[in-house]
Parts: C-alpha cells; sequence; structure tokens
C-alpha cells in the first residue's frame, strides 16, 4: 500500500511515471526528471539479509539522493533507513516502505531527491522566493515619475530573478538611496533592445508595495552599516538589511 502512495505521489506532484528498466526486476520502478533524464526515486524489492536486516523475506524500499553526505549519515542513524542499496557511495539512502518510516517523510525525501538532482533550470523554478537589491539610473529612464503614474510597471529582467521575487529598487546618483520595494509579478516577457549602452533581453513587471523616505537608505548608509559599496547589477541583500527594509 505504502509503494502505491509513493507512486500516486510522484504522479500528481512531478508528473512523472513509474519505468520498469530490467525484465530480470519487473517489480523495480525508477523516476526521472523529463528534462536531464537524471534518477530521483527508486523502488526496489531486495531481501532483508541485504540491508543487514535478520530474516529471510523481502522488503520494498525507497531509494532517494540526499543533498549532503552528513544529512545522509545521520538519517542512516534513524530505525527503517540504510546507505543506498543499489549505491553504497554518495548520498543516496534507501527507506523501508513497511510504516516504519512516516509517509509524510517519505515524501519530504522524495521532494529533497527531486530537488538534488533537478537541472539548474528547474531548481530556479522551484526555490523559495528571495530579496535583490536592483540599480534604477535616473539618466536613463525616471522610475519616480513612473511610480507617480502607476504601481506596476515593466523593467529590465535581471539574471536568476523569478516571479514571486522581492526587488528593492536603488536609484542612482543624484539620488542614491533605495527608494522602493516591489514584487515581481510576472517574468520572461519578450523584449529586444540595444542602444549600445544598455541592453535588455527580457522584461518583469514589478508591482510598488513600499516606499522608504530618501534620507533613509543612502549610499553611505548601505556602506558603513550593511557593508553594500556599489550596486552596478541585481544583488542579493544581507540578513541585517532585510530586516531593516521590512
Amino acid at each position: 500500500m505504502m509503494r502505491d502512495q509513493v507512486f500516486e505521489y510522484v504522479k500528481k506532484k512531478y508528473k512523472a511515471s513509474p519505468e520498469h528498466l530490467w525484465m530480470r526486476f519487473p517489480d523495480y520502478a525508477i523516476f526521472r526528471h523529463s528534462d536531464n533524464e537524471k534518477w530521483f526515486a527508486l523502488v526496489m524489492t531486495v531481501k532483508k539479509k541485504n540491508l543487514g536486516l535478520a530474516g529471510e523475506d523481502a522488503v520494498e524500499i525507497l531509494n532517494v539522493k540526499l543533498p549532503s553526505p552528513l544529512l545522509a549519515d545521520l538519517l542512516t542513524q534513524q530505525p527503517g533507513y540504510f546507505r543506498g542499496y543499489h549505491i553504497s557511495r554518495g548520498n543516496w539512502v534507501s527507506i523501508l516502505l513497511d510504516g516504519s518510516v512516516p509517509f509524510a517523510e517519505l515524501c519530504k525525501w522524495i521532494d529533497e531527491s527531486y530537488l538534488t538532482t533537478a537541472s539548474k533550470a528547474t531548481k530556479q523554478k522551484l526555490r523559495s522566493p528571495k530579496e535583490w537589491i536592483i540599480p534604477a539610473n535616473p539618466k536613463y529612464y525616471d522610475i519616480e515619475a513612473a511610480f507617480e503614474a502607476a504601481d506596476e510597471i515593466d523593467w529590465k529582467q535581471g539574471k536568476g530573478i523569478k516571479q514571486g521575487d522581492t526587488v528593492f529598487m536603488y536609484v542612482a546618483a543624484p539620488v542614491s538611496a533605495i527608494l522602493y520595494q516591489c514584487k515581481v509579478t510576472k517574468t520572461d516577457i519578450p523584449f529586444r533592445y540595444n542602444d549600445g549602452k544598455v541592453q535588455m533581453k527580457a522584461l518583469m513587471k514589478i508591482k510598488l508595495q513600499k516606499r522608504y523616505p530618501r534620507d533613509r537608505f543612502t549610499f553611505d548608509r548601505l556602506g558603513r552599516d550593511y557593508g553594500i559599496f556599489a550596486v552596478r547589477g541585481p544583488r542579493g541583500i544581507p540578513e541585517d538589511l532585510s530586516e531593516a527594509l521590512k
């Protein structure tokens, strides 16, 4: 029954169907990514003694790949977890499907394995929302006038930014301060522009959420208090600055 639950979970969440690759082992089933074809789960039936357990009968196991050897080491010290039966080295672990590990935990490790083995593009889609500082040069675009006219505008899409991220707009000299907090509402809008100084390949939509006084998050304060001495392109935000901006 737990095997069927695993199959249903993977099918529903990741749209992946089991593949049976070995004629000798028709019960073995692998699940793989559709883009890079890497495996992220393998269900097998093995004898208990192959896992170091007492008895000659067989048990079903789920094999998943974890993000680090340390996590694999910690898990294999717990009941129901073993070093990967099909790959004994690296970050693969085998998990009993006999109920000794709750189904919710199985789902958690399937998710971890899916992310660990995913392509760069898939990881970007699955990652949690991030916060960015983005520069706005008033010599090329009057962002202050734009946000006076509308609370949602098009902006050059920064590398790595996705829908749901938060961007803090740093307006360059003569303002030299963070003035706006915005939410990214849409990305990958086709657009081509190149005037020799500014080049764009795609746009994103950003929606205004908060305004800041000009004298609050100035360039001098960003350097003095938060170690930010330049904003030339999209960049991450230190945790202390993130808290202050909120």
